[in-house]
């Protein structure tokens, strides 16, 4: 297949026309970032967005990766002197993997067989006249008796005609038409049942599939998966059951050209040899590894998009933000940061069991807090969490009672990951002389200044937003969640002067080792004044310049466009635009008023045209002018800030609360109200308009404020069942 073949059938796939695929395939062969192309070449792209870039680059990938199989498979069958023209164009118009290893099948090498054993002792003629039906006439016996040779091991016509039936049972097995039938079979009326093994007695998290059964085409994502590791654990036996008979009818259709043949009792038996011991075994291990593959995707999908959401929670910026690390015995860790996120001070206190220090951890908090001027304290939600909160939530309400005009909250602040970030090189290059949970407490203030910031430094898959993450295919979990950071940094814009390798590391066109030369060089020369000074560091060229800059901020600039997402390339369009309108670039903060006035009317086609950009590009000048500097996360609802704490015992049927969503699963969310447990919103109990919610995601998001009703309490499990009122917009 050639590539303008491979552009046409990706076109027809997603639904765009070849023109695109083959530009983007182009600029992507460049070097081109997915973020550069969706903002920055959309008149060549035809305005696709990154999700449809993404699409084109996999199945890009895909396609040329199934082209070298073909190639592969081609080589292997001609030296085999086996290659047909029917066989090399049905495998050159080929469009999937599974089709085309279906076809290469029959020419694999394998290990020694039963069917390999019977070809050597001279039985394939002999399978040919089975398979074929053809001879009407005759004795099986008799026919058979003529391949009887003890030199070769054949002592008895019995003996050739079960090596003939073994042969026979390996060509009806390599049959494509036979196994797309059957796959086809198993996938509508197929049920994966499992129970319970016989050396399990004690109670486990899989009770649910100690007797289970469902049709294949009913299962969903996270059955797929508990069942998969409930398997690996030892715990469940899982099976794939289908109709036999049904399955033995397709073979028959597909093999049985004749009812005459005096073979026809033989062809039964391998045939249905055939499906027990081959096709049944192969086709469920396929489909098993096909419901997997399907569930991975999903789990890998959802956990994409919770991450996304948890990277772009609004920053709580120019705050004093004191981080406690909740602990029982080894005590709880404290650190103080200032706006900038800079370490300031902290300390160890243990107001939690055993040791109860509930005054003498009050004085140092007091003290912290006085002396730095903090307002906000992020708690973690791990260990000894809720403790702490009542800790710091009494100690608010005491400070209160004397400084009535004092603004001083807390939150509770996921603490996933931070543990991996503190033992890391980078948190160690951060802060050498600080042991590693004061380093991870700092990591816990510091996402409330700016979570995408500080998340950027640790392992996606440790953040905890996920369902099975650890489960999936953990290559497409990688390369997925590293779309979605890429996406997720490059959509905000990142501080030239301020963020971290790490954080640079994710920007369009940057490296890892480049980040660390900007890095090194802002150490080295000071801040950033402009965009171009970037060119001067090491390894930054002309092309990485280009990908790069339009996503790097630099707000100590004296040209205002560079505090901007307005690429430099379009800085002379954008300085024409501003004489066309009379706008006075250096005083666009003061304009905000009458800017919308003086863009809402133009003709952008004319104005596009007159200075030589197309229309895209027009409108993200236009927009950046309105909003300069504009972080896309400031329109997002703020974190929830309290001052006391709800105990569960207080809470009754019918009583509503405000939450925040920690994370989105395939039946429903988890939302922090306040009180120890995190309530269960239900996906049935998410419809605002009584309508039925197929999937979460499409109602809430991690990082949503909501407003919820209590249903139900259940103090001895502690669990709290919810109901949706109202999402905060």
């Amino acid at each position: 297949m050639t590539e303008t073949q491979i552009f046409d059938v990706i076109a027809r796939k997603l639904n765009l026309n070849a023109v695109q695929i083959s530009k983007v395939s182009a600029l992507l062969d460049e070097g081109a970032t997915i973020p550069f192309l969706a903002r920055y070449r959309r008149e060549v792209t035809g305005n696709l967005d990154e999700e449809q870039l993404r699409a084109i680059r996999d199945d890009l990938d895909y396609m040329r990766l199934l082209e070298e199989r073909k190639a592969t498979i081609l080589r292997s069958i001609n030296d085999q002197e086996k290659l047909t023209p029917e066989l090399e164009e049905a495998i050159t118009a080929c469009t999937d993997l599974k089709t085309l290893e279906d076809l290469y099948l029959p020419y694999k090498p394998k290990r020694k067989t039963r069917a390999s054993i019977a070809k050597e002792k001279g039985l394939e003629p002999l399978a040919e006249l089975i398979l074929n039906q053809s001879m009407r006439k005759g004795n099986p016996v008799e026919v058979a008796a003529t391949y009887v040779d003890a030199d070769k091991g054949v002592e008895s016509a019995e003996q050739a005609l079960q090596g003939a039936k073994d042969i026979v049972a390996e060509w009806v097995n390599e049959n494509a038409d036979v196994r797309e039938k059957l796959r086809a079979e198993f996938r509508k009326y197929g049920a994966i049942t499992s129970k319970k093994a016989s050396s399990v007695n004690e109670r486990t998290v899989y009770e649910a599939y100690y007797e289970f059964s469902c049709k294949v085409k009913f299962l969903k994502p996270h059955q797929i998966l508990a069942l998969n590791r409930g398997e690996r654990e030892g715990i469940l036996l899982v099976n794939l059951e289908v109709f036999e008979e049904q399955c033995l009818d397709h073979i028959d259709d597909v093999i049985f050209i004749s009812e005459d043949s005096i073979f026809t009792d033989y062809l039964l038996d391998a045939s249905e040899d055939s499906f027990k011991r081959l096709l049944f075994p192969a086709l469920e291990r396929e489909l098993r590894n096909e419901l997997t593959e399907m569930a991975d995707e999903h789990a890998i999908k959802t956990f994409a998009e919770n991450m996304g959401n948890l990277l772009m929670q609004p920053p709580l910026a120019n705050q004093i933000v004191m981080g406690i690390d909740p602990a029982f015995r080894t005590g709880c860790k404290v650190a103080v940061i200032d706006q900038t996120g800079k370490y300031l001070d902290g300390d160890t206190i243990y107001p939690t069991e055993p040791f109860k220090k509930v005054a003498e951890a009050e004085a140092i908090v007091s003290r912290l807090i006085d002396k730095h001027h903090v307002s906000i304290i992020a708690i973690g939600n791990g260990t000894a969490s809720r403790e702490t909160e009542a800790f710091i939530a009494d100690l608010i309400q005491r400070r209160k009672a004397h400084k009535p005009t004092e603004e001083l909250f807390y939150m509770i602040v996921s603490e996933a990951g931070a543990s991996v970030y503190s033992a890391s090189s980078v948190a160690r290059d951060e802060f050498p002389d600080l042991d590693a949970a004061q380093r991870g407490n700092i990591s816990i203030a510091r996402r409330v200044l700016d979570p995408l910031a500080e998340l950027v430094k640790i392992d996606p898959k440790s953040v905890g937003v996920g369902l099975y993450q650890h489960d999936v295919n953990q290559y497409k979990l990688s390369k997925k969640l590293d779309d979605v950071v890429e996406s997720c940094v490059n959509t905000v814009g990142v501080n030239l002067n301020t963020a971290s390798a790490s954080l640079l590391n994710h920007v369009s066109g940057l490296s890892k080792t480049i980040s660390e030369n900007i890095v090194k060089y802002r150490e080295k020369i000071g801040k950033f004044t402009n965009r171009e000074i970037l060119m001067d560091v090491p390894g930054v060229g002309a092309f990485r310049y280009q990908q790069a800059a339009g996503f790097l901020r630099v707000a100590e600039s004296e040209n205002p466009l560079d505090n901007t997402a307005i690429h430099p390339e379009s800085y002379d369009a954008t300085r024409q635009l501003c004489a066309m309108f009379e706008v006075d670039l250096n005083k666009l903060n003061e304009l905000q008023q009458v800017l919308p006035q003086k863009f809402q009317h133009i003709k952008k086609s004319d104005v596009a045209e007159k200075l030589g950009i197309g229309v895209p590009t027009l409108e993200l000048i236009i927009e950046n002018l309105l909003k300069p500097g504009r972080d896309p996360r400031e329109s997002l609802p703020k974190p929830i800030l309290r001052q006391d704490i709800l105990k569960l015992e207080d809470l009754k049927p019918g009583d509503t609360l405000e939450g925040t969503v920690r994370n989105v699963v395939d039946f429903g969310a988890f939302v922090d109200m306040g009180v120890k447990q995190d309530g269960l919103l239900h996906i049935s109990k998410m419809s605002l308009d009584g309508s039925r919610v197929s999937n979460p995601h499409d109602v809430v998001s991690v990082g949503d404020i909501v407003k919820v009703e209590v249903e139900t309490i259940d103090l001895e499990r502690g669990r709290i069942g919810i109901k949706l009122l109202e999402k905060q917009k």
